[in-house]
């Protein structure tokens, strides 16, 4: 008798059981796509990031996780007593046996469609380039004069202006008091845009508030609004509420800061940082002129402890003489080179001399020319009775052959 698989006699194990109901809050359409309202209670954030808590009303309770890959989409933060409307699936938690919501939104109840019309907003701005980091402008690192966008009797003007004047009370503020919040802000804010875009002088523009509910927040929230920070020629700083308070302005403005304080913090430089720094130049300057001084007193020393600074003529006399030592030696290899070239001539002279032909009659020989002037060589190139000339070392005589012998 043993069957089962959900159908037979054998009695469920307690997984079996709770497979089988979890099965059948997957297969309800219903379940798998809720929306509960409830006030949380017993809220923990857990150090995974997961967030744990139970929706309540005057009769039931309900168990919730909220893993922190959806919880990063908040826009804020959950907390006990908070009405709030949780979207996601039931199903069963089965080491507990519990059935529990496994959350993928969630909304604070009466707000839902702001929630929805901001991130409508946010997606329109968001494809148009409003928000793209390469607008950016980047802030001044030394301001003169900062406007500051704000309700001239909230905690923001207070907490900036202290944060400020602490650090640097050089800075000159310029307040620009707006309504930060009711049907009126956005336009008054927009106007204050604009126009700090036309005093002379201003290097960065600060919108700050203090914190508030989704609804106090609204005015940063505005289309408008948006559109004249983007065109704001001036770098802006955006300081709305707390560090958890995200509205559109904080996307489309060059700097968020997660508070007016932070916004100072930002804005403003330290001078005291500012002085060390200073004290930190004018120490390593110092320190390279005297080093600097050092090396260049060590060079003087050096170039007037040289002989040739300190006896100036004894190199002239050294050099004097190794002038006079050229030119004799000069002298010399030209006479070297004269007699040379004169022995080289006598020698060729000599050559030539010895090849001359008239050298060779003068030592006895006679040079015989036949009538046509040729020399002759053999006796049988002339015949008897031919008359001849022959030539001597000095003079010539005329002859006639009178006979030939040999040859």
């Amino acid at each position: 008798m043993s069957k089962n698989a959900y159908g037979g006699s054998r009695p469920l194990t307690v997984t079996e059981l709770t497979n089988y109901i979890n099965n059948i809050f997957a297969a309800d359409p219903l379940l798998s796509k809720l929306r509960v309202s409830g006030e949380i209670s017993n809220f923990k954030h857990h150090s995974s990031g997961h967030m744990y808590f139970t929706l309540k009303d005057a009769g039931s309770a309900l168990r919730c996780v909220m893993f922190r890959f959806a919880n990063q989409r908040l826009t804020f933060r959950p907390s006990d007593g908070m009405k709030v409307i949780a979207g996601g699936k039931l199903a069963v938690f089965e080491r507990d046996g519990q059935y529990q919501l496994y959350v993928d939104s969630l909304l604070p109840e009466g707000v839902g469609s702001l929630f929805a019309a901001f991130h409508e907003l946010k997606q329109k701005l968001a494809a148009e380039g409003l928000f793209d980091a390469a607008a950016k402008k980047k802030l001044p690192r030394l301001p003169s004069r900062i406007a500051l966008i704000t309700s001239p009797t909230g905690a923001a003007v207070r907490d900036f202006l202290t944060t400020a004047a602490r650090r640097f009370p050089q800075a000159e503020i310029l307040i620009v008091p707006v309504l930060v919040q009711g049907p009126e802000a956005p336009r008054q804010i927009e106007q204050a845009l604009q126009f700090i875009n036309t005093v002379p002088g201003v290097e960065v523009v600060v919108l700050a508030r203090g914190g508030g509910s989704i609804e106090e927040l609204w005015a940063f929230n505005d289309e408008a609004v948006a559109r004249a920070i983007y065109a704001s020629g001036i770098p802006v700083v955006s300081a709305i509420g707390h560090e958890t308070d995200f509205t559109i302005a904080d996307f489309v403005a060059d700097v968020r800061a997660a508070t007016p304080t932070a916004a100072a913090e930002l804005v403003v430089p330290d001078r005291r940082e500012l002085e060390r720094q200073l004290d930190g130049t004018a120490g390593r300057l110092a320190a390279h002129l005297v080093r600097r001084l050092r090396e260049d007193r060590r060079y003087l020393e050096k170039l007037a402890a040289s002989r040739v600074l300190a006896r100036p003529a004894e190199r002239l006399l050294q050099y004097g003489q190794y002038l006079d030592g050229l030119e004799s030696r000069l002298i010399s290899e030209a006479a070297y080179r004269r007699q040379g070239c004169q022995a080289r001539l006598d020698l060729l002279a000599a050559r030539l001399l010895a090849l001359n032909p008239e050298a060779v009659l003068a030592r006895g020989y006679a040079l015989c020319l036949d009538s046509g002037g040729r020399v002759v060589r053999e006796a049988g190139c002339v015949a008897p009775g031919e008359s001849i000339e022959v030539r001597l070392g000095k003079g010539a005589l005329s002859a006639t052959v009178d006979r030939i012998r040999g040859g």
